[in-house]
Order: structure tokens, then sequence, then C-alpha cells
């Protein structure tokens, strides 16, 4: 009796196996032209996609890396505001650069030397709009973009901002050098702030962590001062 049960039971799993299969069959037979259609419609797509990447986007940041040529030049040599406007006749400054090419990589990185050189001219607040609108990837660079936009806060007197990106910079990642000179940073400006406690932590972290670092080899004087 519970083998016929079974058998029962495998018949019927079976027909159920039939149907759904030619249902999905009937299906396709019925909607040709919307399957294959969406099918088509697929392939379309990505291949749109690939020449627009291979074809425009990277010809783009290209030619937009060619045209930062001058203006980071003129950045390495500290003339900042040609490097932001006119680094040399026929020539494309960051902002330029923003504008024309804004959506490539090298639009991306302009906008990083753009907050960096109005941070040098004192235009504090416009380095931090530029520096907010950079795009980071990796570990160094999200480091550099909180501590540069800690500066520029310390600069204009939001001295709890400035201590949120410090710290901010010093925990994105850890990078030695960085992690270490953003922490002195932010202890240098706790211990002005009167946050002895903060200062003494962030010089510890240091001497602990970071020991061979040029902020970890005088260490030891900035914690005496605050214990």
């Amino acid at each position: 009796m519970a083998r016929r049960r079974r058998r029962q039971q495998d018949d019927d799993t079976l027909i159920d196996i039939v149907e759904v299969k030619d249902q999905a069959q009937g299906f396709v037979e019925k909607n040709q032209n919307l399957v294959f259609g969406t099918a088509i419609g697929v392939i379309a797509v990505i291949g749109l996609v690939f020449a627009y990447i291979n074809f425009f986007e990277q010809p783009r940041n290209l030619e937009a890396m060619d045209a930062m040529a001058q203006a980071q030049i003129q950045f390495e040599q500290d003339s900042f505001s040609r490097a932001l406007i006119n680094p040399s006749a026929g020539t494309s400054g960051f902002l330029d650069i923003i504008d024309n090419y804004g959506g490539t990589k090298a639009g991306n990185l302009s906008r990083y030397y753009a907050g960096i050189c109005y941070l040098n001219l004192g235009q504090y607040e416009v380095a931090i709009d530029y520096l907010e609108d950079y795009k980071t990837g990796g570990s160094i660079t999200p480091i550099m973009k909180s501590g540069a936009i800690g500066d520029a806060y310390a600069e204009l007197g939001d001295f709890n901002s400035a201590l949120k990106f410090y710290k901010k910079a010093a925990n994105t990642d850890k990078v030695d050098v960085l992690t270490s000179y953003y922490l002195m940073k932010y202890g240098m400006l706790s211990e002005k702030q009167g946050d002895m406690s903060s200062a003494l932590d962030a010089y510890t972290e240091i001497k602990t962590e970071y020991p061979n670092t040029p902020s970890g080899r005088d260490i030891d004087k900035y914690i005496m001062r605050v214990q």
C-alpha cells in the first residue's frame, strides 16, 4: 500500500514537472518576440556601456590628464593662483579641468588640487567646498582629504570641526606616517584647547604604535608636557 502511494506521488511529481516545462515552452513560443527582444535589449545595453567606457570615458580622461600637466607643474612650484586659472598660455588650470572634464578621474583629482590651492591661498571655506566634492579611493587619499579639511577649519578658528576631521584622518586607515602626523595635530590642538586627556591619548598612541615615524621620534617630550 505504501509503495503504491509513493508511486502515485512520484507520478504526480513527474506530471507537475512536465506541466511546468510545457507551460514554460508555451510561454516562450507565444512570446518569442518579447523574450528575444528583451535578450537583445540587455546585450545592447552591455554593448553601449562597453563602448562608452572604451571610446568616450577613457579617451576623455587621458585628454584631461594631458590638460592637467601644466597645472600640476605650477602646483609643485607653489604657484597656486596660476595652477587654478592660468598655468601658461593656452593651457587649462584646475578650475577649467573641473568644468570641462568634471566626470573623469582627472576632473575629480583636480577638485583635490583646487582645494589645496585655495587652502594655501587663505580661502578656507572655498577650500572646504572643493575638498568635500573630491571623491577618494584607496587608503591614502581619504586620510589626506580629511586632514586638509581639518587644516581649513583650524585656520577658520572652528577648532571643534578641525579636531573632528583630524580624528577622522587618523582613524580612516593605518598609513604610519600620515596617521601619526594627524594624531599629532589632533593632540596638539587638543592641548591648545586645554583637553590634556585627549592630547595624552593621541601622543601615547603615537609612542605605542608609530615610534619610528617623524612624529614619534620626539613624542616623549609632548607626553611629559600633558601628564
